[in-house]
């Protein structure tokens, strides 16, 4: 049975014997990343090479990138909005 998660439970029978004791085996391009690594990821510099800091919709491809990279507990309706603005030129921070 495949699952896109590590932490999907599964409940897995062989379909030749009907036997349940089975293990779990993680394919290599399906292991999870640690924090560190993918800190290491969105620090790489060959990421930042097409950034132009002066570009709204340049940083907020940026953003998507990084969300992307640190998964789901970075990414929200917040992080989103957040993005969509940026893109849409909107609120630059000026106004703290």
């Amino acid at each position: 049975m495949l699952t896109t998660r590590v932490s999907e439970r599964v409940r897995a029978v062989c379909r030749h014997c009907g036997g349940k004791k089975m293990n779990r085996l993680m394919s290599r391009f399906a292991m999870p990343k640690s924090e560190e690594q993918r800190l290491d990821a969105i620090a790489d510099p060959a990421k930042l090479g097409g950034l132009d800091e002066n570009d709204p919709k340049s940083v907020a491809r940026m953003m998507k990138k990084m969300g992307q990279e640190m998964g789901e507990d970075f990414n929200g309706e917040d992080f989103d909005e957040a993005v969509e603005e940026i893109e849409s030129g909107g609120d630059d921070g000026d106004d703290l």
